[in-house]
């Protein structure tokens, strides 16, 4: 394809920017979407975006799965493409959108990934006194006691935390913000990381956690710290951050059984995604019961 359709992917971009004033991890997510369907175009001669049918939809998802992409990853990347093609439209610049009805072959739904307490407890109990170890240990126990994402987490300013309150002012996707609590050993922690931030922070930096340099972390930069504690720690398993959101989630509902609050508390718009710890946890109640109950399981005897 030309540059133009090229600006055209940028000023789409730009357009969720502005008015969904979506992350950047997540317009960067749009943009690596969307510059897979322009590569797709480009090799199999699609030379604009109206002339991109509904035929070469249904090959772009065979490609997609031929290329090894699960279910769950061809979805999103549809999902990607529909809504520019969205936008193309309202722009005029197409009249229809080819992508409407196209559907990723289906895969198994993979439950979500989470620690045990002791897990969590092994992970947290950080005993360096160093300033970014105790950054670190504040950031861990802000995840785990308040079920951040990691595009909340660090966009987190310092006048985002009310320690007093023991709240935290998240503003999550679409610009949504909603107000968590923070459990005392996270209020704690971040209280000791805050006695030693300025000896890090760069002048005028608002952001509550920063890296090194004294700039606000990255997502990347908090990635590569939990694996790296996970290690030091013995965790035993590999661990990132998103897998604190969900064991928080976890926790949280095998404590309460309250769904609908567990909902509010990780900012989902439907239900129906909060739904999937419940699955979670009748998983680990099977497990427990076929381990446990004396009648869980038949013993094979005499050929019975």
């Amino acid at each position: 394809m030309n540059t133009s359709a090229q600006k055209q992917i940028s000023d789409y971009l730009d357009s969720l920017r502005i008015e969904r004033r979506l992350s950047p991890h997540t317009l960067s997510n749009y943009g690596r979407d969307l510059d897979r369907l322009e590569k797709f175009c480009d090799q199999f001669d699609v030379l604009s975006w109206d002339a991109f049918t509904i035929h070469y939809a249904r090959n772009y998802v065979a490609y997609l799965h031929h290329h090894g992409l699960s279910g769950r990853s061809i979805a999103r990347l549809l999902s990607a493409a529909r809504s520019f093609y969205r936008y193309l439209i309202k722009q005029a610049t197409v009249s229809h959108n080819p992508l409407e009805g196209v559907a990723a072959p289906k895969s198994p739904k993979l439950l979500p990934k989470t620690l045990d307490i002791e897990q969590v407890g092994l992970l947290v109990a950080v005993n360096d006194r160093q300033p970014l170890a105790l950054r670190d240990r504040a950031i861990m126990e802000l995840l785990y006691s308040s079920g951040l994402r990691l595009a909340e987490l660090v966009s987190l300013d310092v006048t985002d935390i009310d320690l007093a309150d023991a709240t935290v002012r998240v503003t999550g996707k679409g610009g949504k913000t909603r107000i968590v609590p923070v459990g005392r050993f996270a209020r704690e922690a971040i209280e000791e990381w805050l006695a030693c931030r300025g000896e890090v922070v760069k002048q005028n930096e608002v952001a509550l956690f920063v890296n090194g340099r004294g700039n606000r972390i990255s997502g990347r930069g908090v990635q590569g710290r939990v694996q790296l504690w996970a290690r030091r720690q013995g965790v035993g398993v590999p661990v990132h951050p998103h897998m604190l959101r969900h064991s928080f989630a976890s926790h949280l509902l095998e404590s309460s059984g309250d769904l609908r609050a567990v909902q509010e508390l990780l900012g989902h718009a439907d239900i129906a995604t909060t739904q999937i710890y419940t699955h979670l946890n009748f998983q680990h109640l099977a497990k427990v019961y076929d381990q446990t109950h004396p009648r869980a399981r038949r013993k094979d005897r005499n050929g019975d």
